[in-house]
């Protein structure tokens, strides 16, 4: 969980570096899209931290009455509901970071068809799995949309450095 809440909110900075850095004619975007950054930080942040302070605790002690909806483990909880949206709203943040790369260069184009395509990839999932399982779905969504997000994060993060090294963090 801390390795968790330590990455949402460098996600958070992640989508204000790119905003910060965004052509002006394009920051309308960076901005939606950091915006859907803290709505989505917000919500994991809070997700997990519940599970550290009220729910492992709670569990240590046998206070266990009820804490089922709480837990990680129950496929059908709050936790694996909270977490499906915060990892929605950073798809969104994706698909208006994607439209702030407009450069010409081959990093700007990869970010753009990264970031934009992972988006829709993640509504897509959405979707196509509930329709398949109703209200089955269970975690099958928080598996997709983790395998989606943290793959953009890797991939992406290298792809600004080497972005925000050849202009300075400026576009």
């Amino acid at each position: 969980m801390y390795p968790g809440i330590l990455v949402v909110l460098a996600f958070v900075v992640l989508m204000n570096c790119i905003h910060h850095s965004a052509p002006e004619d394009k920051k309308v975007f960076s901005q939606v899209g950091l915006s859907f950054a803290l709505i989505s930080a917000t919500i994991i942040a809070t997700d997990y931290f519940i599970q550290l302070a009220v729910v492992q605790p709670s569990l240590l002690k046998g206070e266990v009455d009820s804490l089922s909806l709480f837990s990680q483990y129950n496929p059908h909880g709050i936790f694996i509901g909270l977490e499906d949206v915060g990892y929605l709203m950073m798809s969104a943040a994706f698909l208006f970071a994607g439209m702030t790369f407009v450069g010409p260069g081959r990093v700007e184009r990869a970010l753009r068809w990264i970031f934009v395509v992972s988006a829709l990839a993640a509504i897509m999932a959405l979707i196509g799995l509930s329709l398949y399982y109703g209200a089955g779905l269970e975690y099958r969504f928080e598996v997709a949309v983790l395998a989606i997000n943290w793959s953009v994060l890797v991939v992406s993060g290298v792809l600004l450095s080497l972005l925000f090294r050849r202009t300075g963090g400026t576009e």
